[in-house]
């Protein structure tokens, strides 16, 4: 490969304001907030405009064997928007339009760059609303698509892929296709859309997004719940869901964890000292209706539900208290971090079996003498854990019994996050070797250079530089 001419013509591309080049990187465009950062060097950092520029830059990555890794906003978990070294860094932030509004057909198309505060500013006075809520609204579609996150009102409103109707793509050799569209239903051959969600960058270049929007909901109510012990919030969850009460959030905290997310914020909720004294575990569950009427008499019926159910109390909490906990709770991975986290797990399970679970983590837990405190989507399945173990080799051991441990109550490694770099290891170990032959089988199709984020998810290559920094400058 000829750096000097691969130079060339990306500048040709973008302009020299929208690229720079080894060694001149801006530091914060190398990682995602993996806890394992990380720092290579990739050859080119470029910023695209359009899909043309985003399909010539495929065109020449893939005339030159340049690895391409797609990056939004750089709020991933799990190192899925890390650089490959010596490859192209394509970052969306300048592909941050809303293309269309249709308020008819309640759909939006968007560039992958928009971030989930741009659009949900975007749509205010529509009264409709994008309803996914992975917590981080600094987060961008694409990257959200590229995860198929998922988030706190998962329990109501699905995760990403409930919400994406069609996509465009850039393929590594730079074709382009579009994917779906803005109907609600297709039974026309492969659903090709649902395929490249979720797939961490590895099959196609994310440009364009079309989006199924919700009604916004007028009326809203949080109510915070606090129980004596976590199994007792696992075992009523069920009983919520079955009611009818279409909770939009059913979050669950324990207490150390309440505590350190309080404590981050300065929030103090009003919960009793006597009261505070026993709970071990909190219930947050907010519930959205059209009516004021119709909210009052679901908060009436759910609270009596919980307090026959064993809840110590139940605390409807006022507006400002209920969006300052809200905003809290999704800060929680940087009170995590900032408290001395190395690992944080997002595994989830059949609702059924949360509770099972929760007591193997327990075991796990004791087992190497450490700790590990959680919360979750307790709606979905979706469990958050913070391990603090801090000898590396024992705490592999630990993730693996964690992993085990899900995968025996018919559960998944992420629920959200990705499986990125992180969790590779695992992956690779823990999945069907048919399964995972399979996705390799559909990668070779897609991208038979294995140009598109290669080294992650089920690609169980060692790593080598596609370009060596000695030789940037031959």
């Amino acid at each position: 490969m000829n750096a000097t001419n691969a130079r060339n013509e990306l500048l040709a591309v973008v302009g020299a304001d929208s690229a720079t080049f080894y060694p001149d990187h801006n530091p914060d465009d190398l990682h995602d907030e993996s806890l394992h950062r990380t720092y290579v060097e990739p050859f080119a950092v470029v910023r695209p405009s359009s899909t043309e520029e985003v399909s010539e830059i495929a065109k020449i990555a893939s005339r030159h064997g340049l690895a391409m890794t797609a990056r939004g906003s750089g709020t991933g978990l799990s190192g899925g928007a890390t650089p490959v070294a010596g490859g192209i860094v394509i970052s969306f932030e300048r592909m941050n339009r809303v293309v269309r509004l249709d308020t008819n057909d309640h759909v939006v198309v968007v560039q992958p760059g928009l971030t989930l505060r741009e659009l949900g500013e975007h749509l205010m006075s529509t009264g409709l609303r994008y309803p996914v809520y992975p917590g981080e609204l600094s987060g961008s579609i694409g990257g959200n698509v590229n995860t198929n996150a998922g988030g706190m009102r998962a329990v109501r409103h699905g995760v990403t892929r409930q919400h994406v109707l069609g996509l465009e793509l850039v393929l590594a050799d730079g074709t382009v296709l579009r994917t779906g569209g803005p109907v609600v239903k297709s039974s026309s051959g492969y659903d090709l859309t649902q395929l490249v969600i979720g797939s961490e960058g590895t099959l196609a270049l994310v440009t364009e997004v079309t989006l199924k929007l919700s009604p916004a909901l007028a009326h809203a109510a949080t109510l915070l719940v606090p129980f004596a012990s976590l199994d007792a919030i696992t075992r009523v969850v069920p009983m919520v869901v079955a009611s009818g009460l279409q909770p939009s959030m059913l979050e669950y905290l324990d207490v150390l964890t309440m505590s350190a997310v309080t404590a981050a914020a300065s929030l103090e909720l009003g919960v009793e000292k006597t009261v505070a004294e026993r709970a071990l575990a909190y219930l947050i569950v907010v519930l959205e209706t059209r009516t004021a009427e119709q909210l009052d008499n679901d908060v009436v019926d759910l609270g009596a539900m919980l307090d026959a159910a064993g809840a110590l109390d139940v605390y409807v909490l006022p507006e400002h208290a209920a969006s300052r906990l809200i905003e809290a709770r999704e800060r929680l991975f940087w009170v995590s971090k900032a408290v001395g986290a190395k690992e944080i797990v997002d595994i989830v399970v059949p609702r059924s079996a949360v509770p099972s679970f929760l007591e193997g983590v327990a075991r796990i837990g004791a087992r190497h003498a450490t700790s590990i405190t959680g919360c979750g989507h307790v709606g979905d399945g979706n469990i958050h854990l913070a391990v603090f173990l801090p000898d590396d080799d024992e705490r592999a051991i630990l993730m693996r019994e964690l992993f085990v441990e899900g995968l025996g109550l018919g559960g998944q490694i992420s629920g959200e996050h990705g499986i990125g770099c992180d969790k590779q290891q695992h992956y690779l170990a823990l999945t069907d070797p048919t399964v995972l032959e399979l996705e390799r089988a559909i990668k070779r199709v897609f991208d038979p250079q294995s140009l598109l984020n290669p080294f992650r998810l089920f690609d169980d290559r060692v790593e080598e530089h596609f370009l060596l920094a000695e030789s940037l400058d031959t």
